[in-house]
């Protein structure tokens, strides 16, 4: 796992794990294509691995960056398509990038 200041969850393959700390709970995140996610870590949303959408980071004044998870800022993401969560501020951040496939050898006939 690497850690990141930020994470542009649009740059990353399906696959790809985010560990995702904040002031008060600790999020694994694992990328699903476009905003599409899979989140668990809140005991009471999503103790274990629920689908979900990404919205991104919201800062003090509310602002959103768009599929991004930034730290020092929260995490917002949508459950059941309509309920938004906002997390605590982010502190730390580490990915996970699935492993390349192994490339095989052609066939010529």
């Amino acid at each position: 796992m690497t850690s990141a200041e930020f994470v542009d969850c649009s740059s990353l393959a399906s696959g790809s794990v985010i560990d995702v700390e904040t002031k008060s709970r600790h999020y694994r995140i694992e990328c699903l294509g476009g905003n599409a996610i899979s989140i668990c870590g809140h005991p009471e949303y999503c103790p274990e691995p629920v689908r979900a959408r990404l919205h991104g980071s919201v800062d003090k004044e509310g602002a959103l960056e768009c599929g991004v998870i930034s730290r020092g800022m929260r995490l917002m993401f949508l459950l059941k398509e309509r309920q938004p969560i906002t997390t605590t501020r982010v502190v730390r951040l580490r990915v996970d990038r699935p492993a390349p496939l192994p490339k095989t050898p052609s066939t010529i006939h």
